[in-house]
């Protein structure tokens, strides 16, 4: 996932070196990107391809190349990309193009210096009446909040808009209310990017290694409408 800028910044008041962040799956072995090791800032980047790796930002039939500037899927191409998993070709062809890419579903946008930066898991978008919004996004700004400890955001069905943001938030200040949330975030993003819902929790679901899991909120908000 995307390093948030609130936690590049904590990390540089914290050690007095800044995080130079890489990208990589279990896939590619797992480094595909990186930034430059004498990087004297954090960029919010995940740097350039590392040596004999292509990427390339293709739309969503994974064929063609995305604008420099432009969302899309980040495909990559080297020697430490797999060449498909372990019999099962039909998972294999699912995440490869014609010209041999492996589509990481990440979504990326590319820069005129050839640095890419993390949009979100394609999976995770959310649809607001018609508008794309990243939860990257939306977490960045909330994490940003000195009340907030650490956010996740995931869309829940709405009738009105198709989809619709909803934040669950762990407090660092106790004090921190739904209202004071609303307003920082309608200061620094767009209507339909804006969370309608909020949820405080104690704690977000992780993986082992930290990771917040957004597709356990999603499962968790779903049962709960089928209730």
């Amino acid at each position: 996932m995307a390093v948030q800028r609130a936690v590049a910044d904590r990390w540089l008041k914290a050690t007095g070196c800044p995080i130079i962040e890489g990208y990589g799956l279990s896939e590619t072995s797992p480094t595909l990107t990186c930034n430059t090791a004498d990087s004297a800032e954090f960029s919010g980047t995940i740097g350039y391809p590392v040596p004999s790796t292509e990427i390339s930002i293709r739309d969503e039939s994974g064929d063609n190349e995305m604008p420099l500037g432009k969302p899309g899927e980040i495909c990559a191409r080297g020697p430490q990309v797999m060449a498909g998993y372990w019999q099962r070709p039909a998972e294999t062809a699912e995440v490869m193009t014609k010209d041999g890419f492996f589509r990481t579903g990440d979504i990326g946008v590319m820069d005129e210096r050839g640095m890419v930066k993390i949009v979100d898991r394609k999976k995770d978008m959310v649809l607001v009446s018609g508008f794309n919004v990243y939860p990257n996004e939306v977490e960045d700004v909330l994490a940003m909040h000195p009340g907030v400890l650490e956010c996740a955001v995931i869309g829940v069905p709405d009738t009105g808009s198709g989809e619709a943001v909803k934040a669950f938030v762990v407090r660092r200040d106790p004090a921190l209310t739904e209202a004071e949330l609303m307003r920082f975030a309608s200061e620094r993003l767009t209507n339909y990017k804006r969370p309608k819902f909020v949820e405080f929790r104690d704690e977000l679901p992780k993986t082992n290694v930290g990771k917040i899991l957004r597709r356990a909120l999603r499962d968790e908000a779903m049962k709960q409408k089928a209730a």
